[in-house]
């Protein structure tokens, strides 16, 4: 009977380690895919969708794919000023940013902080759900070096810029820009791009609240920035 159960349970464990690596070609699938073809939605794009549609059925998603050549270089450079000053010379990850993130929550008691990279940020919408836990902490690792070892920096601040979230039900630089200052996202503003890129933290706020003083002095912060910003 030991011996029985013993066999079962290393069955057991093999085929949860078959899964595990299915899972994983799964999402290597996708990435490898993806950097030849336009993801048409992503994991977050769809938890906000069904959040919308539980308080109307008819509500739709604003977004609207722009290539990457067709985005504003403004808008490049707010983004990666904002969310990732070290884009072009990490693999995936800013452990300087980590550190300073980890002093900050403990400082504080709470989480008041992250030290995501943009690609860290486009494995977790792409893919994750927004549960926080250690396993989702670790998958999205993993699908961040899938993403910095199969894509161009480039190719990722394009899906980036296309994906996130910046508004309520708006995703993509094209749609937002469009939503908030009727342009296309070839001619925003150095100004606008940086109030936008500002916004990222919290868009559903700051759509409500689009002249908070906080709003204001980021986008200062990243305006400042922006010139001295590399964009690939």
């Amino acid at each position: 009977m030991q011996k029985f159960i013993k066999r079962w349970l290393w069955r057991f464990f093999l085929l949860l380690i078959a899964a595990v690596l299915a899972y994983q070609l799964w999402i290597l699938g996708h990435v490898v895919y993806w950097n030849f073809y336009n993801p048409s939605t992503s994991a977050f794009m769809q938890d906000r969708l069904h959040d919308l549609r539980n308080k109307d059925s008819t509500m739709a998603l604003r977004t609207q794919w722009m290539p990457y050549e067709r985005i504003s270089p403004h808008l490049k450079r707010a983004i990666i000023a904002a969310e990732d000053g070290k884009f072009l010379e990490h693999e995936g990850f800013d452990f300087e940013a980590i550190q300073k993130a980890y002093e900050k929550n403990l400082k504080k008691g709470k989480l008041v902080a992250g030290g995501s990279t943009i690609s860290q940020q486009l494995a977790k919408n792409l893919f994750l759900s927004g549960e926080k836990t250690p396993w989702r902490k670790i998958q999205e690792a993993i699908i961040t070096l899938m993403l910095e070892r199969v894509m161009s920096k480039r190719r990722i601040l394009e899906i980036y810029l296309n994906i996130i979230e910046w508004g309520n039900g708006v995703f993509g630089a094209e749609a937002a820009i469009r939503y908030y200052y009727g342009v296309s996202a070839t001619s925003v503003t150095a100004e606008q791009a940086a109030r936008l890129a500002a916004m990222v933290p919290d868009p559903r706020f700051y759509d409500r609240n689009r002249n908070t003083p906080w709003l204001l002095r980021k986008t200062d912060i990243i305006l400042s920035r922006m010139a001295s910003t590399q964009i690939p």
